[in-house]
């Protein structure tokens, strides 16, 4: 396991290397410049050339590149040209709200999906199966923006149990304020994961060492636990890695609707700006997490089923 982690994080270097290239390419062809954009209506050529040598983006682009890589190879991303200030600092402050609300949201998720999957599995063909397949449909089928609309207008505006907007302050300050866009978030992977894990479900049950584990005489909770779910749990694994790294590129429209300060936020409004820097960092901070939780998620593999090899 330790030299296929080491392999793994080997391959990430030139993997690295093509996301940086790819990312300093498609933010330069996005239309305008951020000259322009800072300057507004007091933009005239003479001063769009003077603030773009100020900023050296009259160099080439292959120059830009260069000095973007050697930056990077010494953890420097560069400042902000909106703001003035390091790239660095502003995606740290930035990722915190992003990873609480994924973390969150996956939590959420799979407290919905067990039990919910579990018990649709078990009662194949009955009431139980039919509303949670019927709620599975529902919330994949539902756009996540009204979703998040509605919640926010009966749970915030209208009853008010929950903050309006912003991540709170403190931890319990950010379980209070985010709940609503977790659980927004939640019951759309939720759906996805339920399907997924009611049909591995089913599989198991018919497998012959659930048969011989009932002939021993186990118990049905031990069975449940150890045999059904620890081997119908693989699929789900994957689902779970593949989304919570969409929830921190992805999570745009739910962070807008809650007005929550996270990455999705930073990316949007750097783009209308055209700050080409944070655009590179984000990007490339999430690249990077994508990879990692990629890695996690196969190291839970090995770790659910012995069988798996990494040779």
């Amino acid at each position: 396991m330790i030299a296929y982690i080491t392999r793994r994080l080997i391959h990430m270097i030139p993997v690295l290397f093509l996301i940086t290239l790819f990312i300093f390419a498609l933010v330069r062809l996005v239309p305008g410049d951020p000259a322009s954009s800072m300057l507004g209506d007091r933009a005239t050529p003479e001063r769009v050339a003077r603030l773009n040598q100020s900023l050296k983006l009259d160099r080439p682009y292959y120059e830009q590149y260069v000095a973007f890589l050697r930056n990077l190879a010494q953890g420097d991303l560069g400042d902000s040209i909106r703001r003035r200030e390091p790239v660095r600092d502003i995606i740290v402050q930035r990722m915190q709200p992003t990873i609480f609300l994924s973390v969150y949201t996956m939590v959420i998720a799979m407290l919905i999906t067990v039990p919910s999957a579990t018990i649709a599995a078990m009662n194949k063909g009955r009431l139980s199966d039919q509303v949670v397949r019927v709620y599975a449909v529902l919330a994949l089928g539902l756009p996540t923006y009204w979703i998040g609309m509605m919640l926010l207008q009966l749970f915030a505006v209208k009853y008010q149990i929950f903050p309006v907007s912003g991540w709170g302050h403190g931890f319990f300050g950010h379980l209070e304020a985010l709940f609503l866009p977790s659980l927004t978030l939640a019951l759309y992977l939720s759906s996805l994961m339920i399907r997924s894990l009611r049909n591995s479900i089913l599989e198991t049950l018919e497998a012959d060492y659930v048969r011989t584990a009932r002939a021993k005489g186990l118990l049905s909770q031990q069975i449940l636990i150890w045999h059904i779910l620890r081997n119908s749990a693989l699929s789900t694994v994957t689902i779970v890695g593949i989304n919570f790294a969409f929830l921190l590129g992805g999570a745009t429209i739910t962070e807008s609707i809650f007005a929550i300060p996270g990455l999705g936020q930073l990316i949007v409004s750097s783009i209308f700006n055209r700050d080409y820097p944070v655009i590179q960092g984000v990007t490339l901070a999430i690249g990077i997490i994508v990879l990692l939780v990629t890695l996690l998620t196969d190291i839970i593999y090995a770790m659910l089923d012995p069988r798996v090899s990494y040779e």
